[in-house]
């Protein structure tokens, strides 16, 4: 008997020191973690992001405005979102990410947004207090959390054993007392079998539990996030989140061991987490925090989703602040409900460092058709277009001086590629492109579009590819949607002429090398580059010679 109240001392002062250094060492952490908030605002954070845990959130959403994969990857949208995601959470970045893929047509939205915005950034050392608490969800568990209100829960195990879970901790406490009381053999071999049989059960419930092991103990972080939000950040009315941590208080109840353990240790390495795990596979207490955990899952999936997007959503609304404060300069955008145009001022990419601004101006009813030679930056110069349509119909950002345009849906068609699985050309995959393009930019549309295509119907012989472009984009144009449509055939804007405005990017040589000033201007390109930098590249002399003689010759074919 007193072997055994020696060796409960010895434990309770192994946890007491474990619990001491823990403390400590998280202050030192805190300490550290403000002092990198406090450095990396209004700078692009660069960290590796695992995309597959990014976007679980943004792929249970199948709302009609979302963009497509063929324009997010045109977009380079993951490199973007590398750009402009400065949050501090797991569930900040995933919200991030599925706003960005999520234009809203809605002036009130964007509006709301702004303002809160504005009210969350307005006291600087209050928002790094709310970046550091953010910050406590940053472990890649937490990316986990949307698993929870996602789907829906059976129960892990069998009636009989949730019996046998829940009673199973009064049973060896039986035995021990009944062994402090008379010592006997019968006590010392049940506690003996139940201990064993439970390290058993254990390990061999770990298959069921592992799925919740890594989101349960985030969810209960969550909810100390949130509850430290409502008091502490200044967010506007939090009345139904109040409601939802309240009925999450029974959730909250039921990890208390997964609390207990996270206050008491500050990695897996201390003695006081070894012995804790001891006591937890004794006691079976995993899985019966997990099966008490999921029944209260089920009843309050919708509280769990509103928690986590208000914890998210004030991450976000830090992130975009530290993004229009690290840009060159920025603009609020404005939606025009009447007389469609699209009016531009200074108009950059933002991951272009030292990006020349380009600004522009177009009617519904005329498309915009750039012309440039090579490397010109007449591509940039679209995409700049539409990332910047995304960003004021997502963030309410738009990286220019000055942005007027309606709401619209944005439709791409600019890295095509063949498909050897489906056996597409690379003509045919464009083709496929520009028809869901075609399908969506009908009169009936109630969202117009914004229409992006980068070299259109390469892959086909120069006449089809002439006749077929003009017939399709003189289509789109006609039912007032906006289009942007790069190209090397000068032969495609004489076409054009009626329905569309001519611009171009243009070069000029210094010796043998290319100079280009990235600036648009008015007007069919003059000069073709593809030549001159064939030779800038070094390419034989008789060869660039070679090609002069034959472009000519069939310039004057042309002529004819």
């Amino acid at each position: 008997m007193y072997y055994f109240l020696f060796t409960l001392i010895v434990l309770a002062i192994v946890l007491t020191i474990s619990y001491i250094v823990s403390y400590f060492g998280k202050l030192r952490a805190r300490e550290r973690n403000l002092d990198k908030i406090k450095n990396k605002w209004a700078k692009p954070v660069s960290s590796k992001r695992n995309f597959d845990l990014i976007k679980i959130y943004l792929d249970a959403d199948y709302s009609p405005q979302k963009l497509s994969d063929i324009t997010a990857k045109d977009l380079d949208l993951n490199s973007v979102f590398n750009y402009i995601d400065r949050t501090n959470s797991k569930p900040g970045k995933q919200y991030l990410y599925k706003k960005l893929h999520l234009p809203q047509t809605s002036p009130d939205t964007l509006l709301q947004l702004d303002e809160r915005i504005g009210i969350v950034n307005a006291d600087t050392p209050n928002r790094e207090l709310i970046e550091l608490e953010l910050s406590k969800l940053n472990h890649t568990n937490a990316y986990q959390i949307p698993n929870l209100f996602l789907k829906v829960h059976e129960p892990l195990f069998a009636p009989v054993m949730d019996i046998y879970i829940k009673i199973v901790p009064y049973l060896i406490l039986a035995a021990v007392v009944s062994l402090l009381i008379i010592p006997n053999t019968i006590s010392l071999v049940v506690l003996a079998v139940l201990f064993g049989y439970n390290v058993i059960f254990h390990f061999a419930s770990k298959k069921k539990t592992t799925g919740y092991s890594a989101s349960l103990p985030q969810l209960l972080i969550m909810h100390k996030v949130a509850v430290w939000l409502v008091k502490n950040a200044k967010t506007g009315n939090t009345d139904d989140i109040k409601k939802s941590l309240v009925n999450l208080v029974g959730l909250k109840r039921s990890l208390s061991v997964v609390n207990f353990e996270s206050e008491l240790v500050i990695d897996s390495g201390s003695p006081g987490y070894a012995v804790f795990q001891l006591i937890k596979t004794l006691f079976l207490l995993e899985p019966h925090i997990y099966t008490n955990s999921i029944k209260h899952i089920g009843r309050y999936r919708d509280d769990i989703e509103k928690v986590y997007n208000f914890v998210a959503e004030i991450d976000v609304l830090i992130a975009i602040q530290s993004v229009r404060e690290g840009l060159p300069f920025y603009n609020k955008p404005g939606f025009i409900d009447q007389n469609a145009k699209m009016e531009i001022t200074d108009l950059f990419h933002p991951l272009i460092e030292r990006c020349v601004p380009n600004s522009l101006y177009t009617r519904a009813d005329r498309g915009a058709l750039i012309t440039g030679s090579n490397m010109s930056g007449k591509t940039t110069f679209i995409k700049a277009i539409a990332i910047n349509t995304l960003l004021a119909q997502t963030l309410f950002t738009s990286c220019a001086k000055a942005y007027k345009a309606p709401f619209l849906k944005i439709q791409t068609s600019i890295k095509i590629t063949d498909s050897i699985e489906e056996q597409q050309s690379f003509f045919q995959a464009q083709a496929s492109a520009i028809l869901n393009i075609v399908e969506g930019s009908s009169s009936a549309e109630e969202i117009k579009s914004l229409v992006i295509i980068d070299e259109i119907f390469r892959g086909t012989n120069t006449i089809e590819r002439i006749a077929a472009a003009k017939s399709v984009l003189s289509y789109i144009t006609a039912n007032d949607n906006f289009v942007f449509v790069s190209t090397h055939d000068l032969e495609l804007a004489e076409l054009l002429d009626e329905d569309f405005a001519i611009y171009s990017f243009e070069d000029s040589k210094s010796g043998r090398t290319l100079v280009f000033d990235y600036k648009l201007k008015e007007g069919l390109l003059k000069s073709k580059n593809g030549i001159a930098i064939l030779a800038s590249m070094g390419y034989p002399e008789s060869v660039i010679e070679d090609a002069h003689i034959v472009s000519e010759r069939m310039m004057l074919k042309y002529m004819e």
